[in-house]
C-alpha cells in the first residue's frame, strides 16, 4: 500500500468520492470492472489536454500529470467506443472522456486524434484496503421506492445522434419554464459523466441538477437495462415528486442507441413523458427520425429542436413533412416555448403512447 502524491487531480467521473475516503493505492492484481478508481499518470498527450474536476473547473493536464481515473465504457460517435479491460495485463489505458473515464479505444471518429494514454499507478483504496468504487459512493438515497402520482411534468429530450442538439434544448426548456415561475429539476439520465450539461441546466434556472455520476455511474453504455430504469426511476424519486414542478431530463446519444432504446421502451418512462422534444441535426435528419420513432417506439414528439432549428432553410424543408412545432433553442422565444411544455398533455400523444 502507497500513499497518494500531493497534488493528484480528482475528476468529475469520481463526483461522489470525497477526500476522505482516499487513502492509498496498491497494485493491479485482478480485471477491473466499472466504477472502479485507478491512480496513474498521464503518459502521452491525444486528444484531451484537459481533465474536469467535480466543481466544473477544467484543468489543463501534461506528461506526467497525476490523477484519479475511473473505468467506464463509452459511446460517442464523434469521439471513440471504448470499453474496460477484460484481464489485469495492461500496461496503459486510454482516457475515453475529459471527465476521467478510462478503458480501452476500440474506434474512434476520423474527427479526433488518438486518445491520450494514461499509465495506472494502481488501485485506489479506502482505510481498510478496499479498492474504491463509485458505484458503493451513491449520492442519491430517496426516501420513498413507491411514486406517488400526480408527479412532477416530465419533460423528455432526445434527439438522432450526439451532438444534434439534445442539451440545448433542455436547457431552453428549463429557461422557458423557470422565467415563467416554475420550479424546475434538471437531470441526465444516459451517457458518459460530463458536468458541462448539468451545469448549463442549473444555470438555465433549475433548481436541482442530476445525472448519473450521482448515483456512481461513470458512464451508462452496456449496463443491463434493470440498471438503466433504476437510474431513471431513482432520479424521479429524489426530483420529480411535486405535481407542480418540472422534470427536465436528456438521454444521451440518438434514438437507436443501446440504452436509449431501452429506456423508450420502458413503461416507467412511457408514462411519465409529458412533452417530448426531439432533436436533430438538419431537416432530413428530423424527417428520418419522426419516422424512426413512430415506427419503432410508436411515439409522437410535441416539439422539434436541435441544431436544425437554428436554419430557417432546415425549418422551412422540414415543414413539408410534418406540422410538429419547431422552437429554436439558441435563439429562444420563452413565451411560445412555455405554451408548448405547459399545455396539457395532447390525446394523440396519449393514443400513440399507449
Amino acid at each position: 500500500m502507497k500513499k497518494l502524491d500531493k497534488g493528484f487531480r480528482i475528476p468529475s467521473a469520481a463526483y461522489t468520492l470525497t477526500n476522505k475516503v482516499i487513502k492509498s493505492y496498491k497494485p493491479i492484481d485482478c480485471a477491473p470492472k466499472i466504477g472502479d478508481v485507478i491512480y496513474g499518470k498521464v503518459m502521452t498527450l491525444g486528444q484531451h489536454h484537459s481533465l474536469e474536476n467535480s466543481q466544473g473547473r477544467i484543468h489543463t493536464i501534461h506528461q506526467g500529470t497525476k490523477a484519479l481515473f475511473v473505468f467506464g465504457n463509452r459511446y460517442a460517435p464523434d469521439y471513440y467506443e471504448g470499453i474496460i479491460p477484460e484481464t489485469k495485463d495492461f500496461e496503459t489505458v486510454d482516457l475515453l472522456a475529459r471527465s476521467g473515464v478510462v478503458g480501452k479505444v476500440l474506434s474512434k471518429s476520423g474527427k479526433v486524434i488518438s486518445p491520450t494514454t494514461i499509465k495506472p499507478l494502481g488501485y485506489v483504496c479506502d482505510a481498510n484496503g478496499e479498492v474504491l468504487n463509485t458505484l458503493n459512493h451513491c449520492l442519491i438515497n430517496p426516501k420513498s421506492k413507491e411514486k406517488k402520482f400526480p408527479r412532477a411534468k416530465l419533460i423528455l429530450c432526445i434527439g438522432t445522434a450526439m451532438n444534434s442538439g439534445k442539451s440545448a434544448a433542455a436547457t431552453a426548456c428549463v429557461y422557458a419554464l423557470s422565467v415563467n415561475e416554475k420550479e424546475v429539476r434538471a437531470s441526465k439520465v444516459t451517457g458518459t459523466a460530463s458536468l458541462k450539461d448539468i451545469l448549463s441546466m442549473n444555470d438555465a434556472g433549475a433548481t436541482h441538477f442530476s445525472d448519473f455520476s450521482f448515483l456512481g455511474y461513470p458512464s451508462t453504455y452496456l449496463i443491463e437495462e434493470k440498471e438503466a430504469e433504476s437510474i431513471f426511476n431513482n432520479l424521479d424519486l429524489k426530483y420529480a415528486n411535486n405535481k407542480d414542478n418540472y422534470w427536465v431530463v436528456e438521454f444521451a446519444d440518438g434514438i437507436n442507441q443501446r440504452e436509449t432504446a431501452m429506456l423508450l421502451q420502458s413503461e416507467d418512462v412511457r408514462k411519465r413523458i409529458h412533452k417530448l422534444i426531439f432533436c436533430a441535426a438538419d431537416s432530413f435528419g428530423a424527417i428520418g427520425g419522426l419516422q424512426v420513432l413512430k415506427n419503432r417506439f410508436n411515439l409522437v414528439p410535441d416539439a422539434i429542436s436541435g441544431v436544425c432549428s437554428s436554419s430557417p432553410l432546415h425549418i422551412k424543408e422540414l415543414s413539408e413533412y410534418t406540422d410538429i412545432p419547431v422552437f429554436n433553442s439558441l435563439n429562444i422565444n420563452s413565451n411560445e416555448l412555455f405554451k408548448i411544455l405547459s399545455a396539457p398533455r395532447s390525446r394523440k400523444r396519449k393514443e400513440t403512447a399507449s
